[in-house]
This record gives structure tokens, C-alpha cells and sequence, in this order.
């Protein structure tokens, strides 16, 4: 019958229209695998320059056991440049490795999107098929014809044909569901993106500070070993002198600590990716030797030059500047100020960039800056610092040991000073 011989055709149809998406994966399968070579070799690329950069740092680490020289100052610095330089390169690799991503990614969308179209027009036209065979006076198709043999053949074909658009429409809700993850996928890895290019001006940034350091540091020594010994101890004589002079104004400022306004311990997040604690908080062997009060105010990590610093909880930056300003190598260097939401408020010092302003809000794991070597440092590390929030804040104050110039830094009671340690995460 007529009937039939449609049929037959529109399943004919039906799959010729699946078989016809296939050259489309094919075709992108192709460049999609091109592009997966190309992101493997950045992986290779980057895991060579990681292994660059751990040496770099091994030597950097060996240095900083020798006793205080020009001779070791400078090879610090050069070392510290070639590592810093080899992060640029990671960076580089990086953004290069999610360009990549991101055209495989749209080639993984435009692939989906073709196979959602060509088989919602087969569905479509197989759909329309069955609805006119449904439509046709069932009795005057089987009075019409001589055996039923024929008939029969129709309605297992139609009900073949009506298995495979369920079948279909199923595999085609598994495109979609992901399509929509290779989407998000996508708009992640633009974010990373951007974000890397941002490293990546920081990181610029970073490199010229350490050329700008070396040549200072040339200029006031003068290659002289001589002058770079008068020109530590110069420098010690003022941050003994500055750390005083803030020790007793602090220490007379009245505070009674409320620990009913303390939040519970474990609060706090790590302020960097990989965490090795140097010094610890309060009156330690090495804080007797190295501070005025013979106390450690905060909790120091071993950080190399432009080590990304995060926020270690939700807050508002209260204050962002550098106290080399008004008295060099003294304090705290570059530093951010935070108050948190949740009763504590933190310092972070010794930065090489600050990346955040003053009234920022900020959340947990945000990167705020990068550790550096700024302010009185025995090395490049990351000193935090946690009081109650209720008695810290930003003060400008007139010194007396900085050559009468005004120093803007945090200042708190003695009391209101706390242990970092109690608040972070467990550490072994």
C-alpha cells in the first residue's frame, strides 16, 4: 500500500539523518586532538620550569643560612630574578594552555550544538510522520486491503520508529545537560584567563621592583662590603629604635579584652597555597634575639618574592601602605589591613605588590597582594598578624626615631595582639 512505501522512506529518512552528524564530530574530533597536543606539551612545559623554579628556591633557601654579605645580598637578588622570571614563564604557558582549552571548548559547543539541531529535524520529521499515520482512518486502511499482512509491517515499523525518537530524545537530553557543562566549563576557564593575565602584570611588576632593589642597593654600597656592613647596622639601629618607640605607645594604650566578642578557634584560612610556619607568635628563642619587646607579634611564613597572598577571611580592607616611606627596612614594609566579620582583624606585611584599596570588600581566599622582602626582614616571608578587632586600627602618628616624619601603620593595645596559630587551621 501507499501507505507503507512512505513509511519505509521516512524511516530510511529517520536514519540518514542520525549516520548524517557523524563527519561533523569527525571533523572537529581532528583539530580538538591537535589542540590537546598542544595543551600537553604547555603541561610538560610548565612541570620543567616548576622544577627550575624548585632549584632556584633550594639555593635561594642555602643563601639565606650564610651570614649577611653584599656578595650574598646580590646573588639573593639574582637568583630571586631568574626564579621570578621563570614564574613569568609558567604564567605565560598557563594563559597559552587555557587559550587552548577555551578553542577546544568551542569546538566541543559547536559540535553539541550541531548534533542538538540535525537530530531535533529528523525527530521533527519523524515525529510529523507518525502523527499522519495516526491521523488516517485506521478501519478504512484495513478494509482496503486484501490481507493484513501489509498493515501489520506499518504498525511494527511505526512502533520501531517510535523506540528509536524515545531512544533519541533521551541521548539528545544528555547532549544538552552537556552542552550547558562544557558552557560553564568555558566561562571558567575565560575567568582563569583573566585572571592569569593579571598575575601575569603583577608578576611584571614584581621583576622591576627586584631590578630597582639591585640597583639601589649597588648605589648606596657602592660595591663596597664595608658600606653594606655600616649600612645594616644603620638599619638595625633604626628598627631596634622604631619597634620601641611603637612598643611603649601601645603598651600604654588602656584595652580590656571581651573574649565573649572572640570568635571559636579554626576561623581563619591559610594566607598562602603552601604553608611552612618560620616563627612562631609570643616570646620564642629567636623573638628574644630579633625584637625590641622581646615578643613576636604575629605568625612569619617562608614566602618567596611574589608568592600570592589571600585573605584568610571575609572583610573590608581598612588600610593598605608601606612604612619604608618614612623609616626604611624598620617595620612592616608594605602591608594591608583587614577588619573580618567575625570579630578579629589581621596585618599582613613584608608584600612586594598590594593588589587591594582602601574600603575594598574582600572574601576568604581572595588574593589581596604578594609576599616580598619590604620593611625589616632577615629574608623574604609573609608576617601575619591577628588582634580583636574592637582595639585595632589605623594610626598616623609623629616619630621620633624616623628623623621627626609621620608613620601610618596598624596599632593596637599589647593585649589586643592574639595567636595567629589559634585561629588557623591545624598545623604539624
Amino acid at each position: 500500500m501507499k501507505h507503507y512505501y512512505d513509511y519505509k522512506k521516512l524511516y530510511k529518512i529517520f536514519f540518514l539523518g542520525v549516520f548524517f552528524i557523524t563527519p561533523i564530530v569527525f571533523s572537529s574530533a581532528q583539530t580538538i586532538g591537535e589542540l590537546n597536543n598542544k595543551i600537553n606539551q604547555k603541561n610538560n612545559d610548565i612541570s620543567k620550569l616548576e622544577e627550575e623554579i624548585a632549584q632556584y628556591q633550594t639555593e635561594i633557601n642555602d643563601l639565606g643560612k650564610q651570614k649577611s654579605s653584599l656578595n650574598v645580598s646580590l646573588k639573593e637578588l639574582d637568583l630571586t630574578k631568574k626564579k621570578l622570571n621563570a614564574d613569568i614563564s609558567i604564567t605565560t604557558n598557563k594563559i597559552d594552555k587555557t587559550n587552548f582549552k577555551i578553542q577546544e571548548l568551542s569546538l566541543n559547543i559547536n559540535d553539541k550544538e550541531d548534533i542538538i539541531t540535525n537530530n531535533m529535524n529528523v525527530l521533527s520529521l519523524g515525529i510529523k510522520k507518525i502523527n499522519e499515520f495516526e491521523q488516517n482512518d485506521i478501519v478504512a486502511i484495513v478494509l482496503s486491503e486484501n490481507n493484513f499482512t501489509t498493515f501489520w509491517n506499518d504498525i511494527d515499523n511505526i512502533t520501531i520508529l517510535s523506540n528509536e525518537i524515545i531512544k533519541t530524545t533521551k541521548e539528545l537530553k544528555q547532549v544538552k545537560n552537556s552542552l550547558e557543562d562544557t558552557r560553564q566549563e568555558t566561562t571558567n576557564a575565560k575567568n582563569e584567563l583573566l585572571s592569569l593575565k593579571s598575575k601575569l602584570s603583577d608578576q611584571k611588576k614584581i621583576i622591576d621592583q627586584n631590578k630597582a632593589e639591585k640597583n639601589k642597593l649597588l648605589a648606596q654600597t657602592k660595591n663596597s662590603e664595608s658600606n653594606y656592613q655600616k649600612l645594616l647596622q644603620d638599619r638595625l639601629k633604626k628598627k631596634e629604635t622604631f619597634e620601641k618607640e611603637v612598643e611603649e605607645y601601645e603598651s600604654q594604650i588602656k584595652f580590656i579584652l571581651n573574649p565573649s566578642l572572640l570568635p571559636e578557634k579554626g576561623v581563619l584560612s591559610w594566607p598562602l597555597d603552601n604553608v611552612y610556619i618560620t616563627q612562631l607568635f609570643g616570646v620564642t628563642q629567636d623573638s628574644k634575639r630579633l625584637y625590641a619587646s622581646g615578643s613576636h607579634s604575629g605568625v612569619d611564613f617562608r614566602a618567596s618574592i611574589g608568592t600570592p597572598v589571600k585573605a584568610v577571611a571575609d572583610g573590608v580592607i581598612l588600610g593598605v601602605g608601606d612604612t619604608d616611606k618614612t623609616c626604611p627596612y624598620a617595620s612592616l614594609g608594605k602591608f594591608i589591613f583587614i577588619k573580618h566579620n567575625n570579630g578579629l582583624s589581621t596585618t599582613y606585611g613584608h608584600l612586594s605588590l598590594i593588589k587591594v584599596l582602601e574600603g575594598d570588600n574582600i572574601k576568604r581566599g581572595d588574593i589581596i597582594g604578594y609576599s616580598g622582602n619590604t620593611g625589616h626582614t632577615t629574608g623574604p616571608h609573609l608576617h601575619l598578624t591577628v588582634y580583636a578587632s574592637e582595639a585595632a586600627k589605623i594610626e598616623t602618628k609623629p616619630s621620633k626615631a624616623c628623623e621627626g616624619r609621620f608613620y601610618t601603620m596598624p596599632i593596637a593595645p599589647t593585649n589586643a595582639y592574639l595567636d595567629p596559630m589559634y585561629y588557623l587551621p591545624p598545623y604539624n
